[in-house]
């Protein structure tokens, strides 16, 4: 064979988000209710799980899976404990996709707020365990600004 094959393939980004959840298939339906995800394939595997699926939500591709303990300890946070990880969304309208997150069955952990680096920013956490930071850039800082910023902002939510 001689054809190069990309070693990302396209539509990839270099890194790309891998969630392990309980139930997966309610999983992909809340991600299309609460941030519009696109389904690109589902891979079941016997005894109806979801070995693999791949989503994009706007111009990103997520890859998402059942848990899978018995294949390299593959546990979702509700078994494994807390995620390490957040997924980050930059959107026009933050408000607006917080509500329907929200609406979609999202818990709040953090609400929306005008932040001291420049975003509208909220984080919410998904029925599955999952936290997911939404933001709009709303205004450009200098690094001096954001310092002044963070200093006064700080005291306030400590």
């Amino acid at each position: 064979m001689t054809d190069k094959v990309n070693a990302v393939p396209d539509g990839f980004h270099t890194v790309t988000p891998h969630l392990t959840v309980r139930d997966a298939n309610r999983a992909i339906e809340f991600y299309k209710k609460a941030f519009g995800a696109q389904v690109l394939h589902v891979m079941p595997a016997p005894g109806g799980k979801v070995m693999h699926a791949a989503f994009t939500i706007g111009d990103s591709i997520l890859m998402l899976n059942d848990e899978f303990p018995e294949h390299g300890g593959s546990l979702a946070p509700p078994t494994s404990g807390a995620s390490g990880v957040a997924l980050h969304i930059y959107l026009e309208n933050v408000d607006a996709a917080f509500e329907r997150a929200v609406s979609a069955g999202a818990s709040v952990k953090m609400p929306l707020m005008d932040m001291f680096w420049g975003d509208r920013y909220g984080i919410v956490m998904d029925p599955f365990g999952h936290k997911w930071s939404l933001a709009t850039h709303i205004r450009d800082v200098t690094p001096e600004e954001m310092k002044s910023e963070q200093e006064k902002a700080m005291p306030k939510s400590a």
